[in-house]
């Protein structure tokens, strides 16, 4: 009998998870040839969710285990933490906040189980429900992510698919400290099939991810699959020499033809001197973000740690 780990981190998630627990359950029934587990990963929770995990636990310990981590190490430490733990030979990752429909799962392993997909994926057709700033923002990250990188992310694509133990370990062979899932699951390759649905709204509590936080999770994401930023860098240093070097030829031919000619003022010197500043600042950050990931990366510190597992 085939076997599904469902994976589900959880972050300040007490109010979601008896309903989750709930919705879920009902699905499976509908799915008698097909053991199944949970995976709950408590990221460090503040609330009371870890309380909830250990009623559900006790519940039902045939099919509810979790694993709680020492303090916040962030959702993506949380899913690699899940894929870890699972032992299923097919694995499903889902929001607890039931945003990604339960009601799909039934036909995520028919289609996984033809053999034909190693992956099933979802994604939105639309942002209803969420502010309109936040939607182009994501929809300017596809468009941006999608020019620069040679690995395709796809646009309202979610975390939420069923993926085959083959993919999930080809997943876990890459033990990268800073992880962005979306374009780790494009990476690995494998035939993916979408299922389309509308935007669904949280069942309870409040989202996490704020604007800021999704912004800094794009510049990962974009940071980990292109070197693009480095290249304009390379760039920006190189228009700037020949700008000046331009600048300075003239100058002296400006000397040369009117010698009583006043050249340029102490504001025009500020302003370049300012520009070049900028410019040169600019071009070390980039260097510095990808020199600071790789000094995170050779440290070797563990990408999360466990306090309790059941």
């Amino acid at each position: 009998m085939d076997k599904l780990s469902i994976i589900v981190p959880c972050y300040n998630e007490q109010e979601s998870i008896p309903l989750f627990y709930s919705a879920v359950q009902k699905v499976m029934k509908t799915i008698p040839d097909l053991s199944y587990e949970y995976w709950f990963v408590n990221d460090g929770s503040h609330d009371n969710t870890l309380n909830e995990l250990h009623g559900l636990h006790q519940k039902d310990p045939e099919h509810v285990h979790f694993v709680s981590f020492s303090r916040n190490f962030g959702k993506e430490a949380a899913l690699y933490a899940g894929l870890q733990a699972a032992t299923g030979n097919y694995i499903v990752v889902m929001d607890v906040d039931l945003q990604d429909p339960p009601e799909f799962l039934p036909k995520m392993y028919k289609l996984i189980k033809t053999g034909e997909y190693d992956c099933i994926g979802t994604r939105r057709v639309d942002r209803k429900g969420e502010a309109k700033f936040k939607s182009f923002l994501s929809d300017m990250f596809y468009k941006v992510v999608n020019r620069i990188s040679n690995t395709e992310i796809v646009p309202g694509a979610r975390d939420y698919r069923m993926m085959t133990r083959q993919m999930v370990d080809a997943v876990l062979a890459m033990p990268e400290y800073n992880r962005f899932s979306k374009g780790i699951f494009s990476w690995v390759g494998f035939k993916t099939k979408y299922l389309d649905y509308h935007n669904v709204e949280r069942v309870a509590g409040e989202s996490d991810w704020n604007t800021w936080k999704l912004f800094k999770y794009a510049m990962d994401g974009i940071a980990d699959f292109s070197q693009a930023p480095l290249n304009i860098a390379v760039w920006i240093g190189t228009t700037s020499f020949i700008i000046s070097i331009i600048g300075f030829f003239a100058v002296i031919i400006r000397h040369f033809l009117d010698p009583d000619s006043s050249i340029f003022g102490w504001a025009s010197l500020v302003c370049i001197i300012l520009l070049l500043g900028g410019l040169q600042l600019l071009c070390i950050g980039i260097l510095g973000k990808y020199l600071g990931r790789i000094y995170i990366q050779v440290k070797n510190r563990p990408i999360y740690i466990i306090k309790e597992k059941k």
